[in-house]
């Protein structure tokens, strides 16, 4: 069976606490794009487990792949048999995309379904949630408020369908460790769930990246890439995530080669 995880980017993402556990309280609207990785998952007729990846290079063993952790959690409660897996990957990693935990939720359904578990929504996001904070949010893979770490998902009536989106990514990589690193938290000044519903317009400040600060400090070829747009007439651009990709909203089609030459960029109207 082939499925195909998607990335999502992050429209304002506020740090609001310090957890006494050592984690943040953030929230953010979690909105999936369509650029997509693939993954086909069959049964091993040797009876070995292997997984092969394509495409963009990861760093790391195979073995710590989300995609492993997925397969591992359902194996130990469902017994399942071994399997192959071929997952290429077209979704840059440390970019803000949580291109390794849509694998990972996409796993999981595809598991359900090519085995016949029968897990439910609510189990499939307890499953995710063991692999990471933000995979939950691919099991339904909607639009949502997000608030926790990550975990918290609220659904969100939301839609940028008909807007011009671009994505860039440059070399540069950002550490989550090094994105907290200089993140002051604070409660916003104003509600993003409310803002979000304003005109993008009049997002450019009002719905911010807290991250942005500390990234852009340290990399500012990233900060570079927002201001570009900016100047080609962006409706509004922000970072995503931790970083290192930034997002614009246009109201037509760019001209991406001219504006950032040798970057991986994707452009589609939504």
């Amino acid at each position: 069976m082939i499925v195909f995880p998607n990335a999502k980017i992050n429209v304002g993402l506020n740090i609001t606490s310090k957890r006494a556990d050592g984690y943040h309280n953030l929230e953010s609207v979690f909105y999936p794009i369509p650029l997509k990785d693939v993954l086909e998952i069959v049964v091993a007729d040797d009876g070995v487990t292997e997984m092969q990846i394509g495409g963009i290079s990861i760093n790391g063993d195979v073995s710590d792949n989300t995609v492993m952790k997925a397969y591992r959690i359902l194996q130990e409660e469902y017994g399942l048999p071994a399997v192959k897996i071929f997952l290429e990957k077209v979704i840059p990693f440390g970019a803000g995309l949580g291109g390794g935990s849509a694998d990972a939720s996409f796993a999981i359904k595809l598991l359900n379904d090519m085995f016949h578990l029968g897990m439910d929504e609510p189990h499939m996001e307890a499953v995710a949630a063991k692999i990471g904070a933000d995979c939950p949010f691919f099991i339904k893979n909607k639009p949502a408020f997000v608030t926790g770490i990550g975990d918290v998902l609220e659904p969100i009536e939301f839609s940028l369908a008909g807007v011009y989106f671009l994505l860039v990514k440059p070399d540069d990589f950002v550490s989550t460790k090094e994105a907290y690193s200089k993140v002051v938290p604070k409660e916003p000044v104003l509600a993003l769930s409310e803002m979000v519903m304003k005109p993008i317009s009049e997002w450019k400040y009002n719905v911010v990246n807290d991250f942005e600060e500390s990234v852009f400090a340290n990399h500012p070829t990233v900060q570079r890439i927002k201001e570009t747009m900016y100047e080609h007439d962006a409706m509004y651009a922000s970072m995503s995530g931790s970083g290192s990709s930034v997002f614009g909203l246009f109201r037509s089609e760019v001209d991406v080669d001219d504006m950032f030459p040798g970057m991986f960029t994707f452009q589609q109207k939504l």
